[in-house]
């Protein structure tokens, strides 16, 4: 039997011995190159249109408060004077009965 370092030598030689024998053969005749034929011309394939993905929508811009402006300092309304109004007429004082006074006597007759 063999040993796997005999096997390898043998297996060697025998491939060199190949690639000799296949360039001995190649050399009595000259290597002629062919090129693939041309391929048939085949119809091209139907044209199927694929429309562009819509859109994404776009996040909304950020939203930045802008607080009113301050108002405008106006002018205070103009005075108008206004007069106080008359003194209400006051009630009369309420009614107290006074008797008349007693009859004098008469004056003196004179003839």
């Amino acid at each position: 039997m063999m040993g796997p370092g005999k096997a390898r030598h043998w297996l060697g030689l025998l491939l060199a011995m190949c690639l000799i024998a296949i360039n001995i053969a190649m050399v009595d005749k000259p290597y002629i190159y062919a090129s693939p034929p041309p391929p048939s011309p085949s119809p091209p394939p139907p044209y199927h249109y694929n429309s562009p993905p819509p859109p994404s929508p776009s996040p909304p811009p950020p939203y930045h408060y802008k607080s009113p402006p301050p108002p405008s300092p106006s002018p205070p309304p103009p005075f108008h004077y206004k007069s106080p109004p008359p003194p209400s007429p006051s009630p009369p004082p309420p009614y107290q009965y006074k008797s008349p006074p007693p009859p004098s006597p008469p004056p003196p007759y004179h003839y």
